[in-house]
């Protein structure tokens, strides 16, 4: 009985040291480099969600990326959307500070 009290008992804290370091980084992590998002709807066919309004497709979004304003034309972000802030969506870059978009398509390129 003793030597499994003691089992338990070494399983439990080396379960709470990896627990007290994994979640700290895995927080930080997901706050400052990188977080994972999932993309529905047909917006972003046929790169994103290929197989309609039915599948979902899962992505990881760059922070670096934006911080560093390194956006190229071509690039998908995520934005909060001006129409409902409580709602994450996701566009893809096609004109960048400068660049004038008339009917949909960029003119000047």
């Amino acid at each position: 009985m003793a030597q499994s009290l003691g089992w338990v008992k070494r399983y439990f804290k080396a379960f709470c040291k990896g627990f007290f370091v994994a979640v700290p980084v895995a927080v930080t992590f997901l706050d400052r480099v990188a977080c994972v998002a999932r993309v529905e709807g047909a917006s972003m066919q046929p790169s994103l969600n290929p197989g309609g309004s039915q599948s979902s497709d899962v992505v990881l979004l760059n922070h670096w990326k934006v911080r560093n304003f390194e956006v190229q034309r071509g690039d998908i972000v995520s934005l909060v959307s001006p129409k409902n802030p409580e709602q994450k969506i996701i566009k893809r870059v096609i004109a960048l500070e400068g660049d004038i978009v008339r009917d949909g398509k960029l003119q000047g390129i």
